[in-house]
């Protein structure tokens, strides 16, 4: 099966995942309230993020063209398949180097440009639209944030509820393991894990996945003994349900405020710890951290070439300031300790 439509498989997958959930939340007057209360409080961050979820949505849905002639700047074949993002752009839309946003030739050399101010960003030092690379890195950074998430959120519940839940040498194991990951750096260990692995988009989302679930373990593990203690627990257990049955109807309904908050917190740093491996040199190609990293050099060049970092910069703080304001508000509304207080 070709890439692309793996990629389209999947991003259907996802669009009917989200639709389904979003049909179950509606059925919930806690969900929908909380719905209707996150749209309230935080109408721009939610705009903000749709946004963003609907650029990296078209970039990862890609189709080939009929016909495979060579566009003119022979980079490009237009029988390869393209993104609905991509065709946005004129296929031959790079230049030969440097320009500035709006220019009609080259930053340097002067040569006249291919498509004179068009490239409303500028281009990078080979030639390419940073506009497109800006909307392009939308969808790497959901995909950190989303894939990594994906990860994580399962794994600390399991462990978590198991050794709340459960006790005994399960929670003594779980405890030890925990400690001992909380213990390394976790910057160096996630290095570790890269240089394993290797450099790609699933083993950065594994390697963050493998290093970010003791925190909402901990949260998810001290929460489950307080529930397993509640008296509705017991009367279930005196009334003969199954354990299991218990953890599915009674424990695990309860936590999902954790994960819900959790998750909205978690997005944030893991799209960040891309831009600090890209720092390194070892992040994802396409992401705003390799904008980012490839602005060292040009930062030192006169003329400064500013306009990649300050695209990648503004997109890279836009999606985490709107991420961290419907984590605070999410976090007031679903939080116990926090219900009833305006942000």
């Amino acid at each position: 099966m070709e890439s692309y439509v793996l990629s389209n498989l999947i991003t259907s997958a996802l669009v009917a995942g989200l639709a389904l959930a979003l049909w179950g939340a509606r059925r919930s007057p806690l969900w929908r309230n909380a719905g209707r209360e996150l749209a309230r409080r935080r109408p721009v961050a939610l705009a903000v993020v749709a946004a963003y979820a609907l650029v990296a949505g078209l970039d990862s849905v890609a189709w080939t063209d009929p016909h495979h002639e060579v566009a003119e700047s022979e980079a490009v074949l237009l029988g390869e398949p393209r993104s609905a993002i991509d065709r946005l752009f004129p296929a031959d839309f790079q230049e030969a180097s440097y320009s500035a946003p709006f220019a009609d030739h080259e930053l340097y050399g002067g040569e006249a440009l291919r498509h004179p101010g068009g490239h409303w960003l500028g281009t990078d030092i080979i030639g390419r639209d940073v506009l497109h690379r800006t909307l392009k890195g939308a969808r790497v950074a959901l995909i950190i944030g989303g894939l990594t998430s994906l990860i994580v959120l399962p794994l600390a519940l399991l462990v978590g509820v198991s050794a709340g839940y459960v006790g005994g040498r399960v929670d003594d194991v779980v405890f030890f393991l925990m400690s001992t990951l909380a213990s390394m750096p976790s910057l160096l260990l996630l290095i570790a894990l890269i240089m394993v692995l290797g450099v790609g988009t699933v083993q950065v989302c594994v390697a963050l996945g493998v290093t970010g679930w003791v925190g909402l373990a901990r949260l998810v593990r001290a929460e489950t003994f307080k529930i397993r203690e509640l008296e509705y627990v017991d009367a279930a257990r005196v009334l003969g349900t199954s354990e299991l049955r218990i953890v599915g109807r009674h424990v695990l309904p309860n936590l999902m405020h954790l994960v819900v908050i959790t998750f909205a917190l978690l997005f944030s740093s893991l799209v960040l710890s891309e831009v600090v491996l890209s720092w390194l040199g070892i992040g994802i190609e396409g992401s705003w951290g390799r904008m980012i990293d490839q602005a060292r050099t040009e930062l030192s060049r006169e003329p400064v070439i500013w306009w990649g970092i300050t695209s990648a910069s503004v997109a890279l703080f836009s999606l985490i300031l709107a991420v961290n304001q419907l984590a605070d508000a999410v976090r007031d509304i679903l939080d116990p300790r926090t219900v009833g207080e305006e942000s």
